[in-house]
């Protein structure tokens, strides 16, 4: 998400342009490299992590990684048309011009996706079910090309925003798909589940034999995690949590981009954030040996998530996973009898 600013100029977002890429004035038009494609604002000299400043439905449309379908991995956390207090974006559109925004660079991320490419979406309850239908292909207006859903993953977060009048929110969607390929195979889709394996509740907490004689293909005690995302250093980054950047309101955890960028990337692969935000994505991408491409609305925010993205993250991104337990751990002994024979049992 992009950050707020003690002082805003409620500026409106521009409307999606008519043509894919609208050129800029003469004066306006930035450098433009051997290739045609326009100068990042920001680069790493090696070029493994550039970034633009701008709309992305116009910034990253004139990329050859994006025209040519080159892209591993898009992760996306939009604005939500919360009304919050962006320095340069108007968080307050109309529905229908928030969808349709929505629409236009959800279509660009698809379009820049490889065949078997990977689409994550960070977004709340508002917008959840329009983008789920319209990346399936249900609505009159269609994504690019099709796409398979993997995963409708939570995000569960504590501290949510108090209420008397309804249950407190308390979640976030992650949105997983990925770009179908021409054939009926696995079409090139990147899943790692060992680099994200957590140790599985029978083992950290029940003290179950069972796991250490698992027939799944996972290590001894392991699990791939569950599709509701919680525990430590998943809350919510406010307060004095060492990953706050100044000026965010809305930053994501690291873990949660790690786990992303983990599970559906490889090292060297291509990773893309539309909105760069506090630069969390390219934080994790660039400390994992990927290559990063992002956009940000916001001249000031583009510099300092830049600027974070060269400092690293603040803890290991692929360390191991850590269990997260609801129960606390329960004692070793003989196992409890169960079914017929603990109701046999119980009538003696």
């Amino acid at each position: 998400m992009r950050t707020p600013s003690d002082a805003p100029s409620r500026r409106r977002a521009p409307r999606a342009p008519a043509k894919p890429a609208r050129d800029p004035a003469p004066s306006a038009r930035p450098a433009e490299t051997s290739a045609g494609a326009p100068r990042p604002d920001f680069a790493t000299p090696d070029e493994r992590v550039r970034v633009w400043v701008g709309d992305c439905r116009e910034r990253l449309a004139d990329l050859p990684e994006v025209r040519n379908s080159q892209v591993d991995l898009v992760f996306a956390d939009p604005p939500f048309n919360w009304n919050r207090a962006y320095d340069k974006w108007d968080d307050a559109l109309p529905e229908r011009e928030y969808l349709d925004f929505t629409y236009a660079w959800l279509s660009l991320c698809v379009r820049a996706l490889r065949p078997g490419g990977a689409l994550w979406v960070n977004i709340p309850d508002d917008w959840a079910a329009e983008i789920v239908c319209f990346l399936k292909g249900r609505l009159a207006e269609r994504p690019p090309a099709p796409l398979t859903m993997q995963n409708w993953c939570v995000w569960h977060y504590r501290f949510g925003q108090n209420t008397t009048s309804r249950f407190i929110n308390s979640k976030v969607h992650a949105l997983y798909f990925t770009k179908d390929a021409a054939s009926n195979d696995v079409g090139g889709r990147t899943w790692n589940a060992d680099k994200v394996l957590e140790p599985s509740d029978r083992a950290s907490t029940y003290n179950d034999p069972r796991t250490l004689s698992k027939r799944d293909g996972m290590p001894a005690g392991l699990r791939v995690p569950m599709d509701v995302w919680y525990g430590r250093h998943w809350g919510r980054i406010q307060g004095n949590n060492k990953e706050r950047r100044p000026q965010h309101d809305n930053q994501l955890p690291e873990v949660y981009l790690a786990r992303v960028v983990l599970a559906t990337s490889n090292p060297g692969d291509l990773v893309l954030d539309p909105f760069l935000g506090s630069g969390t994505t390219g934080v994790i991408a660039h400390a994992l040996g990927r290559r990063f491409i992002g956009s940000e609305f916001s001249k000031e925010n583009a510099q300092r998530a830049f600027a974070r993205i060269l400092e690293g993250p603040i803890r290991a991104p692929d360390a191991p996973g850590e269990p997260n337990p609801i129960f606390p751990k329960r004692a070793a002994g003989p196992r409890r009898a169960t079914g017929a024979r603990s109701v046999a049992v119980a009538k003696r």
